[in-house]
């Protein structure tokens, strides 16, 4: 780290929340399929969790934006 800790930006709390509930929610439909003996289900919910974190380490929160596009929706959806 190049900067002191106080000066790098954090990120929105909430939208962190959003993510996490997104993860969890997969990874829990992931391991009630492998319960159920569903593997490619379990696999398909457990590879979109992995999938999205390679992509937030490359740079883009996948969270971030399903969250933006709902925001956007519910704004449009109150102005009518």
């Amino acid at each position: 780290m190049k900067k002191k800790p106080s000066e790098y930006i954090p990120e929105e709390h909430s939208q962190q929340q959003f993510n996490q509930l997104i993860a969890v929610v997969c990874l829990g439909a992931g391991l009630i399929s492998f319960l159920l003996g569903w593997t490619v289900i379990g696999f398909l919910f457990t590879l979109v969790v992995g999938i999205a974190s390679l992509i937030a380490i490359l740079g883009f929160c996948i969270g971030c934006f399903i969250l933006y596009q709902w925001k956007q929706y519910t704004h449009k959806r109150s102005l009518r």
